[in-house]
Parts: C-alpha cells; sequence; structure tokens
C-alpha cells in the first residue's frame, strides 16, 4: 500500500509538469509575432529547439499520465473486496419485508397506478332539498303534477 501513494504522488507531480509545460509553450499565433523583433533571441533553446523540447516533453508525461491513470483504474477494481454488509444507518432499524406465503404470487408492485374508487351511493340514500332553499315570494307545488 505504501507504493500507491508514491504512485499518487507521481500522479499528481506529473500532472503540475504537464500544466507547465503547456502553458510555457507559444500558441500558434506567436509565429506572426515574430517578424517585428520577437524571434529567436527571446529563447533558451534556439530558433526552433523550444517548442520541440517542450512538445516532445509534453507529450511524454501525458503518456505516463495516462499510464498511470490506466494502472491505477485496474488496481482499484481487481483489488475491491466485495462487502458483507452494508452500515444502512437508520435504515437498519426498519423489519425486513415479509415474505410472501408458498401458495401466493408476489404483488407486482406496492404502489397503485390509480387511486380506488367508491361505487356511487344509491339514489335514495341521497337527501333531497331542503324546502327552505326557496326563495320568497315563489310558491312551490307539495307534488309534482302527474303527466300522461
Amino acid at each position: 500500500m505504501q507504493w500507491m501513494l508514491i504512485l499518487n504522488v507521481v500522479y499528481v507531480l506529473v500532472a503540475i509538469a504537464i500544466i507547465a509545460l503547456v502553458l510555457m509553450q507559444r500558441g500558434s499565433g506567436a509565429q506572426a509575432g515574430s517578424g517585428f523583433g520577437g524571434g529567436a533571441s527571446g529563447t533558451v533553446f534556439g530558433a526552433r529547439g523550444a517548442s520541440n523540447f517542450l512538445s516532445k516533453s509534453t507529450k511524454w508525461l501525458a503518456i505516463v499520465f495516462f499510464g498511470i491513470s490506466l494502472f491505477m483504474a485496474w488496481y482499484a477494481t481487481h483489488s475491491a473486496r466485495p462487502t458483507t454488509q452494508q452500515n444502512l444507518g437508520v435504515m437498519s432499524q426498519l423489519p425486513a419485508a415479509p415474505a410472501a406465503p408458498a401458495g401466493e404470487l408476489p404483488k407486482p408492485s406496492t404502489v397503485p397506478s390509480t387511486p380506488i374508487q367508491q361505487a356511487p351511493a344509491p339514489a335514495s340514500t341521497v337527501p333531497a332539498a331542503p324546502q327552505d332553499a326557496v326563495p320568497a315570494g315563489e310558491q312551490v307545488p307539495a307534488t309534482p303534477p302527474q303527466g300522461g
């Protein structure tokens, strides 16, 4: 496990080195500025040596970075131990769901898709409107006229 710590430190140092090398490189627009007095005198490695050295260094550091990344991912998946009991905290205090009896099939879902509606009440149990609800001044017949 000690070597994994060393590999992580190397991983971070390689990442920082890649960032530094990318920031030190000139962009493609820097070529236009060299005609106006910013030529090879500003570089340490000569007219073309700096771009070649920096780009090759960046390439090899990127290869090392991705190699370490792939190795750490492979190591993490192959060294993972299966857990036997998860720590559920408060949820571990809940009782387990009861098993279905041997003769019955389990319900497909415990969540209803639509609410259960009750059958409408028969017309005879519906109370009639009170007779007082008629506005004053109107006459209401006591029995409806028989037609027919």
